[in-house]
């Protein structure tokens, strides 16, 4: 496409709700938005390992028509360890996520309206992004929130509470950082919650608690 062609075919782009809800998660975890023009439109940026392609892929087959040239790539990071991602196209649409995660100063922060923004696909995806199982031996769930402020993940407690009925708990990282944890009691419906869209993805799949916890 010329660039002619790219703006009028822009216009004809329109994100459906399951894309939205797909982007909540993203930004709560490793998606990031990139603005070119202060804050008009916005990009988004989604980027992983090789392990995960399969995690992308999918990803990728949400947006697709969001993805100049419908194309992913491949990369090789610093130390030799290859990823595969895909940017969007630059997009008004996309001004409301980036307005509403990011600050001033251009870091990522949790909104005080996630409460109406996250939607069960969200959850997973953030999960997919962020958590893991404790470890092999254990039926609960990390969720690695280190980005954010004590203050911002007491606010997405109240909000997994009261929506999903998901209990969790913060655990201190070194004195400064923060990491989510979903204790045995709440496994079992943080599982049934996410479950049908990580349970396809073969990469994902091991996150998982598949037996129930004691309680």
């Amino acid at each position: 496409m010329n660039t002619k062609e790219i703006r009028e075919y822009k216009k004809t782009l329109r994100l459906s709700k399951r894309q939205r809800d797909i982007i909540v998660g993203l930004l709560l975890g490793d998606g990031h938005l990139e603005t070119q023009d202060n804050g008009r439109t916005y990009r988004l940026k989604v980027e992983h390992g090789m392990h995960q392609e399969d995690y992308t892929k999918w990803l990728y087959s949400e947006f697709k028509d969001w993805i100049p040239a419908g194309a992913m790539y491949k990369k090789v990071r610093i130390g030799g360890q290859e990823s595969t991602g895909f940017t969007t196209y630059s997009h008004g649409a996309l001004r409301f996520y980036g307005k509403a995660f990011y600050d001033a100063d251009n870091v990522k922060r949790i909104p005080k309206t996630i409460k109406k923004l996250i939607k069960p696909i969200g959850v997973a995806v953030w999960f997919m992004d962020d958590g893991s199982r404790k470890s092999s031996k254990h039926k609960t769930y990390n969720i690695h929130t280190l980005g954010y402020t004590k203050k911002e993940l007491v606010i997405l407690q109240e909000v997994l509470t009261e929506v999903f009925s998901i209990e969790t708990k913060l655990h201190s990282q070194k004195g400064k950082y923060w990491r989510m944890y979903i204790p045995s009691h709440s496994a079992t419906k943080f599982t049934e919650l996410i479950g049908a869209y990580v349970k396809p993805i073969a990469s994902m799949q091991k996150k998982l608690v598949t037996t129930t916890p004691k309680k």
